[in-house]
C-alpha cells in the first residue's frame, strides 16, 4: 500500500483488496506521505480528527487505542446547525456525533488542561463521517491509520466561544464530560451517548492527542485555526444518501443535523 495507492482508494471510494500489512509506525509514515500528496495537489489541511477515543467500542472494532489523521478543506463543512453533505466517493460511510474544538493558539508543550483552555477559541457539536476501505469494517489498528484515520467528512455546527461557556478548564472539562447526546435517524432514536465516553471527556481526549501528535516523527504541530474532533460519543452508524440525521445535545452544546446526498 504505497501512498499513491492509498490516495487512489480515497479518491475513488474503492475497497482495498487486502489489509495493509503495515506496522503502526509505518502506517503513520504512509499517512503523512499521503498528506503531502494532497497538499501538493492543492488541498489545504484544516486540522485533525482523533478517533477511537470511545473505549466502549474498542472490542467491537478490534482497536484498543486512539488514532489521528488530517481534516481537509475538501472534507470540512461549517454550518449553523443544519448541514448538507455529499457521500460521493466515500466507502462504507458511517456517522459519529462528537465535540469539535477550534484553536486560537498553539498549545504549550506538555499542555495541561489549563494550557489547553487558554489555546481553545471555540467549541461546537460535530458529525464526522468515517469510512473504511476494508470490507465489512474488518481491520487491524495500523490499517485504520494508513486509511486516513478513517476520515471522510466533518460537519461542524454552531461554534460557541469557549469563555461564553465557562471561565476555567475544570469548568469546561466537567460541562463536556457530563453532557449527553441523543442520535436520531429520520426522527427515530438510534442511540444515546455521553461526553465522558471519550477518554473521560473531550478536553482530556484533546490533551491525549496533543501528546501523541508531538510524539509522532514528522508530524506537523498544532496551529491557530486548526479544527480538532475528539471522538464519537456513540457507535458509528451506517449512513446513505437521502437520510437525515440529528444529534440533540444537552447543555452546553446546541443541536446539529445533516442531510446526506449522493
Amino acid at each position: 500500500m504505497t501512498p499513491d495507492a492509498l490516495l487512489n482508494h480515497l479518491d475513488h471510494g474503492s475497497l482495498w483488496s487486502t489489509p495493509s500489512g503495515l506496522s503502526i509506525d509505518t502506517a503513520y509514515e504512509r499517512a503523512l506521505a499521503v498528506r503531502q500528496l494532497r497538499i501538493a495537489r492543492g488541498e489545504q489541511p484544516r486540522g485533525y480528527k482523533v478517533g477511537f477515543t470511545n473505549r466502549s467500542i474498542w472490542p467491537r472494532y478490534n482497536v484498543f487505542a486512539p488514532i489521528w489523521g488530517s481534516v481537509w478543506d475538501s472534507t470540512l463543512t461549517l454550518c449553523e446547525g443544519e448541514g448538507s453533505v455529499s457521500l460521493a466517493h466515500t466507502c462504507q460511510p458511517r456517522l459519529e456525533p462528537e465535540v469539535v474544538f477550534g484553536l486560537r493558539a498553539t498549545p504549550a508543550a506538555n499542555a495541561t488542561l489549563d494550557d489547553l483552555f487558554e489555546a481553545i477559541a471555540w467549541v461546537a457539536p460535530g458529525f464526522e463521517v468515517v469510512q473504511s476501505h476494508l470490507p465489512d469494517w474488518k481491520f487491524l489498528p495500523a490499517d485504520t491509520v494508513a486509511d486516513g484515520a478513517l476520515h471522510a467528512r466533518l460537519v461542524v455546527g454552531r461554534r460557541t466561544p469557549v469563555r461564553e461557556l465557562t471561565g476555567s478548564a475544570d469548568g469546561l472539562d466537567s460541562l463536556l464530560a457530563h453532557a449527553q447526546v441523543s442520535l436520531l435517524k429520520d426522527d427515530q432514536a438510534v442511540e444515546e451517548g455521553q461526553g465522558s465516553n471519550v477518554l473521560d471527556g473531550p478536553l482530556r481526549a484533546l490533551q491525549h492527542f496533543t501528546q501523541t501528535l508531538r510524539a509522532c516523527p514528522g508530524a506537523p504541530d498544532l496551529h491557530a485555526g486548526d479544527v480538532i474532533t475528539t471522538g464519537t460519543w456513540t457507535d458509528a452508524w451506517p449512513v446513505a444518501p437521502g437520510e437525515h440525521w440529528a444529534a440533540r445535545f444537552t447543555s452546553p452544546l446546541p443541536g446539529l443535523s445533516v442531510r446526506f446526498t449522493g
